[in-house]
């Protein structure tokens, strides 16, 4: 499958995400609801990765490649324990579009430490899904 494929199922997931997180944050303490949430996934991560045999390769990440999948692992953390702060108390549309702007600090990120080229077309976009996220929070 082409990779937009996997991106646009990525969304979908994602949006679901926000809407069962904030119906289940209803009386629920929102970083206990993220730690239950971590243990899930990371439950059924290993399964799915298990499964389909993909530990055989777990000796042959290098110490960079592991640093930098632990501080992925740290910062999408991170990530979500910001998340469902921000769910518990506002609206799960506004939060999950001032969340989506984090692909404006991907692009600026991709371009100071990944090389990536920085075009008009590209900061346009930027500056629409900004422009996007404040028009779904008024």
């Amino acid at each position: 499958m082409h990779w937009t494929i996997y991106a646009l199922l990525s969304a979908v997931s994602a949006g679901a995400v926000a809407i069962f997180g904030k119906i289940g944050l209803t009386g629920v303490d929102s970083t206990l609801a993220t730690s239950i949430r971590s243990v899930v996934m990371a439950i059924f991560l290993v399964s799915i990765s298990l499964s389909l045999g993909k530990f055989s390769g777990i000796n042959a990440i290098d110490n960079k490649a592991l640093f930098f999948i632990v501080a992925s692992g740290i910062a999408g953390a991170l990530s979500w324990l910001f998340y469902f702060f921000a769910l518990k108390v506002g609206p799960a549309s506004g939060v999950s579009a001032v969340d989506r702007t984090s692909a404006v600090f991907v692009l600026v990120l991709a371009v100071l430490f990944l090389g990536e080229s920085l075009t008009w077309m590209k900061a346009v976009g930027a500056v629409m899904i900004v422009g996007g996220a404040v028009l779904m929070i008024l």
